[in-house]
């Protein structure tokens, strides 16, 4: 009999679409699943966690990276913690952050060989903010990409816009995918039957739609691997713009063929997002370094013991003139190697700025700058959102905004003993960092 696999439902949409008003509904709806929650912030302050009820119980987070980018081996590593609680899970649900390309994480379902075989894509879920989606729909590669890949369409806030208007939306959606499954709603309200129940991402669907979408993309461009002797080893590296430029070095098992090479690459997206693999002074098997470049750097290698080991980096070679040498200076060149495709761009000058602050915060005082930073930094300003310990009472208050629309509402008492504090994130295009942290300043007591 074969063994079934958990079903993993990917939950995405462009910023502000609503997918964490979706998400608390499914949390806390009596559907009878035992769900897990994988969440993905863009900024290194996190803010969406605590707008998600039961979150100290049932989410993870991953912060400070896309997961399409650089954290999809922060990913990967929990999806394999999870398993060992499978008989306490029913499903688990990823909320991507809002700027996330959904292909690399589907991608994961299907290229890695032992999540493909514990757990199935459920379905690819987009909300799509009816409000504002054609603001961002031309330009942002994101948002398009979050709606041609998706098993179901969740046309959210229907209630902006007119009854013309929304026939004009679901054409436009249309050319997108003529396929999914639409539900126009409003605060997201679509039975949840038909976001948790899809039957399986449709994979033949996504390679019409990009015949490459197998092909992987990786936080790295080059891996050459190398015949190394026990001891010291060195590698040189020098140039790329970037100021710095990430090492990894894996030990390779064997290398045979191309396949291989793609294992030792799965592999090595766990090493990259190994938050305590940077804090070695030397670089060591199965660990990454940040390197400092703009002059000729050394690297020092620690080799236990004789055998393969594969070295990947950010950029090409050509970019780094690097070269791996033993202790005795004799140049080495590599066994194999090859190039893989770089993760993909994210829309230019889109970023995200978090502030965190233990004093509280006058309301009274911030309604009225945030008031006026939406008025006039609105259409730069896609998504603002916090949680805040004000003066005006004992509970936490909640403020959530897209471009210039603002939704303010009281949530629960602060518990005995909660840390309290306040947490704010503001995503958008060219923003001055400075001018948000001082105007927020001004607000605290």
């Amino acid at each position: 009999m074969a063994k079934l696999r958990i079903p993993v439902t990917v939950l995405t949409g462009f910023l502000g679409s609503g997918k964490t008003t979706l998400l608390n509904r499914i949390l806390k709806e009596n559907h009878g699943q035992r769900i897990a929650v994988i969440e993905n912030e863009l900024g290194d302050v996190g803010v969406d966690q605590a707008l998600v009820v039961n979150a100290e119980e049932e989410i993870f987070e991953l912060s400070n990276g896309c997961i399409c980018c650089r954290v999809r081996g922060d990913l990967i590593r929990i999806l394999g913690s999870l398993l060992q609680r499978r008989d306490r899970l029913d499903r688990i649900v990823i909320e991507t952050t809002g700027l996330a390309n959904p292909g690399p994480v589907a991608q994961t379902f299907f290229i890695d060989a032992e999540l493909k075989d514990e757990f199935q894509l459920d379905g690819i879920v987009t909300l799509v903010d009816a409000g504002h989606v054609l603001l961002h729909l031309g330009s942002s590669s994101e948002c398009q990409e979050q709606i041609a890949f998706a098993d179901v369409l969740v046309l959210n806030k229907i209630d902006l816009v007119t009854p013309k208007q929304l026939v004009g939306l679901e054409m436009r959606i249309r050319d997108l995918n003529p396929i999914a499954k639409i539900h126009a709603v409003e605060r997201g309200q679509v039975p949840l039957d038909q976001v948790l129940k899809v039957g399986g991402f449709d994979l033949a669907r996504a390679l019409e739609q990009k015949p490459v979408f197998l092909e992987p993309e990786y936080p790295f461009e080059w891996t050459g691997v190398f015949a190394l002797e026990q001891g010291h080893t060195i590698i040189e590296v020098e140039g790329a713009n970037d100021p710095s430029v990430d090492i990894i070095l894996v030990e390779a098992l064997r290398i045979d063929s191309v396949e291989d090479l793609h294992e030792i690459a799965e592999r090595t997206v766990r090493v990259f997002a190994d938050p305590t693999a940077a804090t070695h002074a030397s670089l060591e098997p199965n660990t990454h370094k940040k390197v400092p470049l703009g002059r000729r750097v050394q690297v020092d290698v620690n080799v236990p013991r004789a055998g393969l080991y594969a070295v990947s980096t950010e950029h090409l070679p050509e970019e780094l003139s690097i070269s791996v040498r033993r202790a005795s200076g004799e140049l080495l060149k590599p066994v194999s190697e090859h190039q893989w495709k770089p993760a993909h761009v994210h829309e230019e000058q889109v970023g995200a700025i978090g502030i965190e602050t233990d004093r509280v915060v006058d309301q009274g005082r911030f309604e009225n700058w945030l008031g006026e930073l939406l008025r006039v930094r609105g259409p730069q300003l896609y998504r603002a959102k916090g949680v805040l310990q004000t003066d005006r009472n004992d509970r936490r208050w909640i403020f959530q905004s897209v471009h210039m629309l603002l939704e303010s509402t009281l949530d629960r008492e602060w518990k005995s003993g909660e840390h309290r504090k306040s947490n704010l994130v503001f995503i958008g295009k060219g923003l001055d960092e400075a001018e948000l942290r001082s105007g927020f300043e001004a607000c605290l007591q």
